[in-house]
Formats: structure tokens, sequence, C-alpha cells
């Protein structure tokens, strides 16, 4: 088996520590609420090696890279159809997975928010999620609010899930290394099944906040709503990254009855 290349147009950087690959598999700990895991982008399988040891989990792979695909199947030939060959971004997980399921990996980093926005997109179905991210992704998903990493996803993730932020990984761990710091987060779904508000309108809110976060949200949402059917709520005064996620519930609730009034 020869072994894969990294290419820098799919953003790879292959995980070599055994150590840091079997921390992040042991970072799958909401097993009972799930028994199918999907790993995305596992390259030469250094985290797979694990994941297939674990008795709890039928474990699924897809990576759009043609060469893993063949080093893969010819590495794990038990997987059969379990490994994929194909665009996570486009995958319909509907198709794959009936139930609940979680997912793991060491994402690319250039698609590393398409990929949180694609959980988010279904919530439903992934119920945790242990990855690997540039460190200042992994930052602004797990920040709170009134620090200078929450922004837009901080939000939108901590909306629907409990972030945890585990270690940080160093580039000398990856080959070819990258060029800054890794680390790596759990994402654990709440309870929260939808928010207490027009959640169409509570991301148009959130977004028009963060886009001007220099400005007061009464500037801010005025993307949203003209400032004329504002009134003196708090809110208003306020920036956006001073705000929490509940807050933002609020604040839509609020944007809701003016524009209607």
């Amino acid at each position: 088996m020869s072994l894969v290349k990294a290419k820098k147009h799919l953003g790879q950087h292959f995980l070599t520590d055994k150590g840091i690959a079997n921390r992040i598999v042991e970072s799958l700990i909401s097993t009972d609420k799930y028994n199918q895991v999907l790993e995305v982008g596992p390259g030469m399988g250094i985290l797979s090696d694990f994941l297939l040891q674990r008795q709890d989990l039928e474990t699924y792979l897809i990576d759009i890279d043609t060469e893993s695909f063949h080093f893969l199947n010819e590495k794990y030939p038990q997987l059969g159809d379990r490994l994929i060959n194909g665009d996570f971004l486009k995958m319909d997980f509907d198709s794959i997975f009936p139930d609940k399921f979680a997912i793991i990996g060491n994402f690319p980093y250039n698609i590393s928010s398409q990929i949180l926005f694609k959980i988010l997109d279904n919530r439903h179905k992934v119920i945790e999620m242990v990855g690997m991210f540039q460190r200042e992704v992994a930052q602004r998903c797990a920040s709170p609010a009134g620090t200078k990493d929450y922004g837009i996803l901080s939000v939108f993730l901590q909306a629907y899930y409990k972030i945890e932020y585990l270690f940080t990984v160093k580039p000398g761990t990856f080959n070819p290394p990258p060029k800054v710091h890794s680390a790596v987060i759990r994402l654990t779904r709440n309870e929260v099944e939808n928010l207490d508000c027009d959640e169409k309108l509570f991301w148009r809110v959130v977004k028009a906040g963060f886009n001007q976060r220099r400005k007061t949200l009464r500037n801010a949402v005025s993307a949203v709503m003209p400032k004329d059917k504002m009134d003196d709520h708090i809110y208003f005064e306020k920036r956006a990254e001073q705000l929490t996620v509940e807050d933002f519930v609020a604040l839509t609730q609020h944007v809701s009855k003016l524009m209607e009034a």
C-alpha cells in the first residue's frame, strides 16, 4: 500500500501522533444517544484505526480524495459501503443515517466554517461532533459573549450545542505541518428543538449585528428594519458581541413585534 500524498487544494494535513488520535476518538462520549459515527476526511486512517476498535460504534468514513478512498478501501475491506468516496458538504445524511449519529474528523481548515454550518443545518440528526480545527476557529466557536472571538458562528452554534474547547495541538504533529496551531472541540446537542422566536429573523439579526460589530445594534440592525421603527430598548444601545444567545432571542422577539406594529 503506497502512502497517500497530502493535497494542498484539499487542505490536507495528516495527523501523525497516535496518542492525539486516540484522545480525539475517546472524546466521543454521548454514545447512549447514538451508535453510528461518520469520520470526515480520514486520509490514511489514523483516527479510523481507533474508531474501528470501539465496539459501541458503527463507523462510516467519507473522503473526497479518490487516492485516500482507494488506500482506505484496501486497508479496511470490512467497511464495504460504509466507506464513501464523496463530498461531505453535499452529503444527504437522511439517506444513510436513519437515526441520530455523531461526526468526527481532522477537518480541512479551508472549509471548516462550511462544515460547521452543514452540522447546524442537520442539528436534528447530529447529536455530537468532535473535531480538529484551526485554533482560531475553535476559539471562535467556544467563546462566550463579551469576548473578541465571539461572533456569528459562536451564536449560531451555541444556540443548539454545548461547546467545549478540549485541547490545543501543535503544528509538528501533522504532515505537512500547518502554519498555525490547531485545536479539538466537542459539540454536544442541547435540549433546544426550536428557538423561542422566528428563527429566520434570528439569523438575519445576528448576521446584521456582527457584520457591523463596532456599531451599536441600533445602527447594525437597520439592515433588517428601519431605524424609525426602533424604540428605546436597551439592546439597541449595545454591540452584538455583548449579547448572549438568550439576549439575541429576546431581541429577535422584540424586533418581530416592532416590525408587525
